[in-house]
């Protein structure tokens, strides 16, 4: 009994299965109702750490601070300061390590009731968090929550649900999350050109100078990411952000790369620079900014029925307004899967994560 050959669709729910279900959760041991996790500011707690082969299918959890109102308020952008931690078969680096709610569908340190295929947040107010990716492993799965707040304590809620199997399967790959940021962006200066010379002409014929979603080597696939942009332009003209085409670079290619897109809510799978709140199963836009595009915006994009799949490297990016003209705040999430190990990546200190960084 293995990971097994078939889906979950409806149409595979008859197929008779041999995998056992385990969940690890924070149900309250004394047999009370304190159901929760008490992590305190600056430490690093053990969500679960099971042995396989095995595989996580679902992640449920909710965080709140025990204070938010009232003048010693602090951490209120504390969906940055988590950090969910994956590491797998006691590799020296982990493979997901990411904000707790970018991991979860959208930046910025906020919550909003989307829904998508793998992931979910739910009411009240987007705050309960739900991922269905399927995250195989052979030996080992370490899930680890890291708090980077200031002083407050968070109070966590979860279930993480598993399989476990008899033998591991050798055609699997580890599922990997990296949260990347640019803030801001490597713009130019409008200076003395009109706004529709900033906004739309130019020539990039390189891709260099891109955003980078993702740099990564071995064999595997790309299933798709978020993107969130802070527009940082103070302008009464047309201030549309997502100019940008999409470019993905597969083992090494040269440019222009096997995939090369229109634009950036193109990519997105929307059109005519998008104002709406939109979430399908496969992309959406769970903040669409303000007027004329101000402020802060979120996207997502899976790749579920047509991952990208590369056999070496890959590198996926996304221009910064047409020609990468523009000097926006870039933070973004890609998922992926792959073989071990991976090429190591870390993430930003925590004052380049929060929602608006030092000056």
């Amino acid at each position: 009994m293995t990971y097994g050959d078939f889906g979950s669709s409806l149409r595979d729910l008859p197929r008779l299965r041999a995998s056992r279900r385990r969940r690890v959760s924070s149900y309250d041991r004394t047999g009370g109702n304190d159901d929760r996790l008490k992590v305190e500011a600056g430490t690093t707690v053990t969500l679960a750490d099971v042995e396989g082969p095995g595989s996580i299918n679902h992640i449920w959890c909710t965080v709140a601070l025990p204070k938010q109102d009232g003048p010693d308020a602090a951490d209120l952008d504390y969906l940055r300061r988590l950090v969910l931690k994956i590491t797998w078969e006691d590799q020296e680096h982990p493979s997901v390590l990411v904000p707790l709610g970018d991991f979860f569908g959208m930046g910025h340190a906020r919550t909003a009731n989307f829904v998508s295929a793998p992931l979910q947040m739910s009411p009240q107010d987007g705050k309960g968090f739900n991922s269905w990716f399927h995250m195989p492993f052979a030996s080992r799965a370490k899930v680890e929550l890291v708090s980077e707040l200031s002083s407050q304590p968070v109070f966590f809620y979860y279930y993480i649900d598993y399989e476990v199997f008899d033998s591991a399967a050798d055609d699997l790959g580890y599922f990997h999350a990296q949260w990347r940021c640019e803030r801001p962006t490597d713009g130019i200066e409008q200076g003395a050109q009109s706004n529709r010379e900033f906004q739309v002409e130019g020539v990039n014929d390189t891709g260099d100078g891109n955003y980078v979603i993702l740099d990564a080597e071995g064999r595997g696939h790309y299933v798709g990411c978020v993107l969130n942009v802070r527009n940082l332009r103070e302008t009464s003209d047309w201030n549309w952000y997502g100019e940008g085409d999409d470019m993905i670079f597969i083992d090494g290619e040269p440019f222009p790369p096997s995939l090369h897109g229109t634009g950036t809510e193109d990519y997105f799978n929307t059109a005519w620079c998008p104002t709406q709140t939109y979430h399908a199963p496969y992309h959406g836009i769970t903040m669409p900014g303000g007027d004329n595009w101000s402020g802060e915006i979120s996207l997502y994009r899976f790749h579920v029925e047509d991952p990208i799949t590369f056999t070496e490297s890959i590198k996926v990016t996304i221009e910064h307004g047409h020609a990468n003209k523009r000097s926006d705040d870039y933070t973004s999430v890609a998922y992926w899967y792959q073989t071990l190990p991976h090429k190591p990546f870390g993430i930003a200190p925590v004052e380049q994560r929060v929602p608006f960084p030092p000056q």
